[in-house]
């Protein structure tokens, strides 16, 4: 089911987290994965891979490095011939009350969750177009569906990946590269492990099916997205969050 095999994956902020389920799942199904992430630190992404018989190399990635992204694309062009999936996964946060944020957390946010992923589409969809044949996935969030006080940055950048999505889904369609959001809720990770007891207790308290997700939850929706099966799908927005956004 959802074979990917023969299959060329990048997946950015691989090193953990959602992240890191979507490359190890991508690998499982048989694709050969690309785990991009600051440093050193999507080494143990791949090695865990590797161990497994999966096939994943660790990429060291800045994505608000534009230079960075165009190297790295060339770069697996050049030894692959071919990209097949491209997961827009690198997020972070930088949550402040808008009257108290400064100028560089907005920035800070917007450059890696939103104008990342746009650097990133931009250089693959190049090859995608050539190929005829390509998946573009980006994670946003429930937050970017429904906003939540103090992360007006996050939710901007997160609701902009949607709108992204839509546009360029309809820009490349008729090359048979389809462009989708998946949107997590509250998934057990260590940005979500940081939100305080009552905080994500109340968070928590507005998910019908009563728990948090996981990341798995999250990865299976993305394998999906990156199939076969899924090729009449593009420019939509599919929500993994437990029904706490409906």
């Amino acid at each position: 089911m959802f074979t990917l095999s023969g299959k060329v994956a990048i997946v950015t902020g691989a090193s953990r987290g959602i992240g890191r389920a979507v490359a190890t799942l991508l690998a499982a199904r048989g694709a050969h994965v690309l785990a991009a992430a600051r440093g050193d630190h999507a080494a143990e992404t791949a090695a865990a891979i590797q161990q497994t018989g999966g096939r994943a190399e660790a990429v060291s990635l800045d994505v608000t490095d534009s230079a960075a992204i165009e190297g790295m694309v060339a770069s697996v062009l050049d030894r692959h011939g071919r990209v097949d999936v491209l997961v827009n996964n690198a997020g972070i946060t930088r949550d402040q009350l808008l009257l108290r944020m400064k100028r560089d957390e907005w920035d800070q946010v917007i450059a890696t969750n939103l104008t990342a992923a746009f650097v990133c589409a931009q250089a693959v969809i190049r090859p995608m177009i050539k190929q005829r044949s390509g998946r573009i996935i980006s994670v946003s969030s429930v937050v970017g569906q429904t906003g939540n006080a103090g992360q007006a940055n996050y939710a901007a950048s997160k609701a902009g990946l949607i709108g992204f999505t839509k546009a360029l889904a309809r820009e490349v369609a008729s090359r048979s590269v389809t462009v989708n959001v998946v949107a997590p809720g509250l998934i057990d990770t260590d940005m979500t492990r940081a939100i305080t007891g009552k905080a994500q207790g109340d968070w928590a308290a507005r998910i019908p099916l009563g728990r948090l997700g996981e990341p798995s939850d999250v990865a299976a929706a993305v394998c999906f997205l990156a199939s076969d099966e899924a090729a009449y799908i593009t420019g939509q927005v599919l929500a993994v969050n437990g029904g706490m956004y409906m």
